[in-house]
């Protein structure tokens, strides 16, 4: 796991990391700014102030390892796959990449809908296999089973040990535990390319990718709520007694 880690710190700071953070950072920004609760806890990626627009009074951001860390209320050692909080305690939890460098992403899954509350939310981000990103990180790890390291065609363009899950694959896996989802956004449509003059040079694709291919961002933004099926809320267990009508009388008639 701290191998995993490394792998993804030293890769966000090359400049297409630097390109991606601050997508994402948009992005999370504007998602957690108007969640509202008591509880939120981000897990893993201190590069990312994932919390930082939200005004939750508790915010943690929980590590593998213990680091140096700004911008956050407080924050903890923990594994992911195992948190700290009863049940049914977090309104607000935020995985950032976790699911791919996790050893077990399913258990991770299942622990974050244990301590999510009823109509919690919980926000991904995720490197997407289908992008340009993507397809040349497939290439090369082809090329590398084959043996063939012409022309740097081997070399990875995304950290090497990450376990890509594409966001059709995360649906599935939300689905069967009660998240549904409420928005799914894709970004960084730039090609994969390693300098950060080319990738400038190539920023209206940004625009262009947003319109015309959508779903084939290098990094894809999922908000899921966990639904309770069969809740609904309860009035008090009695009711005040409405005072018996009285009957009517009958008139006799005078004539």
């Amino acid at each position: 796991m701290t191998e995993n880690i490394q792998s993804l710190t030293e890769w966000f700071a090359t400049p297409p990391g630097q390109y991606l953070l601050a997508w994402e950072q948009d992005r999370l920004d504007l998602a957690v700014a108007d969640v509202f609760g008591f509880n939120a806890v981000q897990l893993g990626l201190p590069q990312l102030q994932a919390l930082r627009a939200n005004r939750m009074p508790h915010r943690w951001l929980a590590l593998h390892e213990e680091l140096p860390v700004d911008g956050v209320a407080a924050a903890l050692v923990t594994d992911a796959a195992a948190l700290p909080f009863p049940a049914s305690s977090l309104d607000l939890v935020v995985l950032p990449h976790t699911l791919e460098f996790s050893a077990d992403p399913h258990h991770v899954l299942r622990e974050v809908e244990r301590v999510l509350v009823p109509e919690g939310r919980v926000v991904i981000c995720g490197f997407n296999p289908a992008s340009l990103w993507g397809l040349r990180q497939g290439r090369a790890r082809l090329m590398q089973r084959l043996g063939v390291h012409a022309m740097g065609a081997s070399r990875l363009y995304l950290p090497e040990s990450g376990a890509f899950i594409g966001p059709w694959r995360l649906r599935d896996w939300l689905r069967l535990l009660s998240l549904e989802i409420e928005s799914e956004n894709y970004g960084c449509y730039r090609p994969a390319v390693r300098s950060d003059q080319w990738l400038q040079r190539n920023a209206w694709m940004d625009r262009a990718g947003s319109r015309w291919w959508p779903i084939f961002g290098a990094v894809y933004f999922a908000v899921a709520i966990k639904r309770v099926r069969g809740m609904r809320l309860l009035g008090p267990a009695w009711k005040p007694r409405r005072a018996p009508a009285t009957a009517p009388v009958s008139i006799a008639n005078r004539r």
